[in-house]
């Protein structure tokens, strides 16, 4: 698994997270990622959508599909 694979999965698990929380969620799982790798892993995954930043936490994007499905389907 990459860098941007392992954050994800450690957003996912933790929640709202920081990078302090990210990181030891990391060191945990054996995967060791330098700061800088972290930061740019977490600036990925952000300018693709999949995780949302509320200050210094972040936390796995909410899925927009089933919504605007919902929306379009009773749109008047």
């Amino acid at each position: 698994m990459d860098a941007k694979g392992w954050v994800l999965t450690a957003v996912e698990k933790l929640g709202w997270a920081g990078e302090r929380e990210i990181v030891r969620w990391l060191d945990e799982a054996g995967e060791e990622l330098s700061r800088q790798e972290l930061q740019k892993a977490l600036a990925a995954l952000l300018a693709e959508g999949k995780l949302e930043q509320k200050g210094e936490l972040y936390r796995r994007a909410t899925p927009k599909g089933a919504r605007s499905a919902f929306d379009a389907l009773f749109e008047e």
